[in-house]
This record gives C-alpha cells, structure tokens and sequence, in this order.
C-alpha cells in the first residue's frame, strides 16, 4: 500500500520530466531549429554565389515544410561524399561522380535530376584552348600544360582524362583548378595549354554561350572569341540532388514536392540558374545513373584511385 502512495505521489513528477523530455527530443528532431536539415553544394562554382542564392531555397523550403534549413559549399567534391559518412549531410547538390561514391560506400540516393537550357537531361565534358595556342585537336594536347576541375569532376576531369588515356595524350603538366570558372580563366590568361569543363549547348535562341565559358563572360567579355572548344567527351545524365539514406520517407517527399515547386516559380529560377545553371527539376532513381557505372567499368576508373589524387 506504501508503495502504492508512493508512486501516486511521484507519478506527478514523473509525467512532468516525460514531458519535459519529449520536448527536448522533439525539439532536437531533424528538421527542428537546433537541428535543421543540412543541405550541401559542390563547390563547382564560387562559393559566395552560391550562398547567395541559396537563401531564396531554404527560405522556400522551410514555407512549403515547415522545417528548418542550413546550407554548407565545402572545400571540395570529396569531402560532399564523405559528409554522407560522418552523418553532417542530409541532401546535397552533387556532381554525378560524387554521387556514385556516396551511393556505393553510404547508400545515398538520387531522388531528383537537373535539368539545363534546352530541356537537357544529360550533359558532357569539353577540352577547350585559346585559338592562338596552336592546339587544334584533342592529341594536341600532348605534352602541353592542362588542367582540370576537381578528381571527382566527372565532366572536368575523370571522363576528358579517360580520353586522353585512350588516345595516349600525356599533357606535360596538370593542375586542378577546383572550378570550372577557375579552368577557363587559366587557359584564358593563358596560365596553361588547355582545360576540360562541363559543356552546354548554345541557347537556341540567342546563340549565346551556356558552357563552362560563360561563368566569366562578365570578367572577359572576349572569351568566346579567346577560348574554343576543341573536343568533346562521351554524355553523363545530368547532376542529382542526394538524400541520405536513413532520412524518412515523408520528409524526402516534403523537400522534393518543395525542391519541384521552387524551381517552377520566376525566384526559383533565377536562384537555381545562378547556382548551378539548372532550368528545371526531374524526379530520378539510382538505375538512370548504371550507363555511367558501366563506362567507368570499361575504363577500369575506381574510386579509390580518384580519391587518393
């Protein structure tokens, strides 16, 4: 009967600091203002821009879910995968290289695709060289200076060095630039021979250059007349947006029907665009990326030899 007394006496308290840590743990929830979802960008473009625009996402986002946001651009395409792995990433913009590293060592999955000016849903690599550098031809790169993106840039690095080895071009130097604006303005200044970069289609309209070009027409007005493209690399699908495995399935559906409608609206546009040159959003799964996987696998690239460089 004590014991009886007693427990009415403390079931008070008891319900009160199961309350109190239900509150906690709710308000410690993935989503939550002292756990808001971690969203992350290739570092392909400049940072400042990218933080820029991205304002305008999380702020539609956290309107459309309810949850709550912050965006990170870290200091290289590695380090977006191996966020997957330490847990400090729950979405993240990714080329799709990196994508197929976080998918095969954390189980991330591609749920979105972007999509590019002209409806494009696939994309490509380019060479690129000044048209008074004497270099015509992708074997004219040979033992001429040459550089890169990122080693886990598919389209700056692991698909153009993929040609090269197969026509026995050996460049005399390599650097990596990390950024496809930072490859043009090299060969530009001519700090280098040539470069590989992600390519586009010129806008159908206008003629306008939509390459990795454009990223410094406002810096040198003359790239197109300075810089040509000498070659191309096989197509890749399009950049994913990657959700962490273990993330719940209402909340992936919440971001991508918000992801899906943002894009749609005339902000959403301009911040996508400014980001990343996206025009649109698609849904997507990890087989859309298997004929990717399966080029790799006949030029015998693994990813343990890219992420050693």
């Amino acid at each position: 009967m004590k014991i009886v007394k007693y427990l009415l006496y403390l079931s008070p308290i008891i319900i009160f600091i199961a309350a109190i840590t239900v509150r906690q743990l709710n308000e410690g929830s993935l989503g939550s203002y002292s756990n808001p979802i971690r969203i992350y960008f290739t570092p392909s473009v400049d940072a400042k821009r990218i933080s820029f625009n991205a304002k305008s996402l999380t702020d539609f986002l956290h309107k459309e879910t309810g949850y709550y946001y912050t965006t990170a651009v870290p200091a290289s395409y590695v380090a977006v995968v191996e966020a997957f792995g330490s847990d400090k990433v729950d979405v993240a913009a990714i080329n799709t290289f990196s994508y197929l590293m976080a998918h095969a060592k954390y189980g991330a999955q591609a749920m979105l695709r972007v999509v590019r000016e002209g409806n494009e849903t696939s994309y490509k690599g380019q060479f690129i060289t000044r048209y008074n550098s004497g270099i015509n031809t992708i074997k004219d790169i040979n033992g001429r200076s040459m550089a890169y993106v990122d080693p886990s840039s598919t389209s700056g690095y692991i698909l153009p060095k993929a040609v090269l080895d197969s026509l026995g071009v050996k460049p005399s130097e390599t650097v990596f630039a990390m950024r496809h604006d930072n490859v043009v303005t090299m060969v530009y200044e001519r700090q280098v021979d040539a470069g590989a970069t992600y390519y586009a289609p010129p806008d159908p309209k206008t003629g306008e250059i939509m390459d990795a070009r454009m990223r410094v027409l406002k810096q040198f007005p003359d790239v197109a007349k300075k810089v040509k493209i000498i070659g191309f690399t096989q197509n890749i699908p399009n950049d994913p947006w990657v959700f962490r495995k273990d993330m719940s399935e209402e909340m992936k559906n919440k971001i991508i029907n918000a992801l899906l409608d943002f894009v749609k609206t005339p902000e959403g546009q301009k911040s996508l665009f400014d980001i990343y040159d996206i025009t649109g959003l698609i849904r997507t799964k990890d087989s859309d990326y298997d004929s990717l996987r399966k080029l790799l696998e006949r030029q015998h690239i693994n990813f343990e030899d890219l992420m050693k460089k």
